[in-house]
């Protein structure tokens, strides 16, 4: 039986790597089964997926000129399917959360000088703190 590229092929795993497994294939052939398609979900070690001497049905991906077989199991596995994107609720600081209207929620210009104020506050706190270490401006010193 000859290799081509969509055909799947059956074959034993014969080394596992921290980018991918080596599959025996039929007629003494060796192909790869890249990390990224061992299955549809993120893999971090390829031995939570494949084990040494596990056989497996895969899918042939490529086969170059030098004879490099690319195989993939994720395309022949079932695919999930693929839910909406979750929607995450925005967080919402506690501050905001006491300063909203109820009527509904805050407006540009209300935001704006909320963070105008809470920044000046912020400044002021930090001219003080500066100046204490400093000794004040202006203040007398006894000589």
């Amino acid at each position: 039986m000859a290799i081509e590229v969509g055909s799947i092929v059956e074959g034993e795993v014969t080394g596992i790597t921290n980018f991918g497994a080596f599959l025996q294939l039929p007629e003494g052939k060796t192909g790869l089964i890249h990390i990224s398609e061992v299955s549809n979900v993120y893999v971090k070690d390829v031995h939570d997926f494949l084990q040494e001497h596990q056989k497996v049905r895969a899918k042939v991906l490529s086969v170059d000129a030098r004879g490099k077989i690319g195989l993939s199991l994720k395309q022949i596995e079932e695919k999930p399917e693929t839910p909406a994107k979750p929607v995450r609720p925005k967080a919402v600081p506690v501050a905001d959360k006491k300063a909203a209207h109820p009527a509904g929620p805050l407006s540009f210009e209300d935001k704006l000088s909320k963070f105008m104020k809470d920044s000046d506050d912020r400044l002021l706190d930090l001219r003080r703190n500066t100046e204490s270490k400093r000794g004040g401006r202006g203040a007398s010193r006894a000589r």
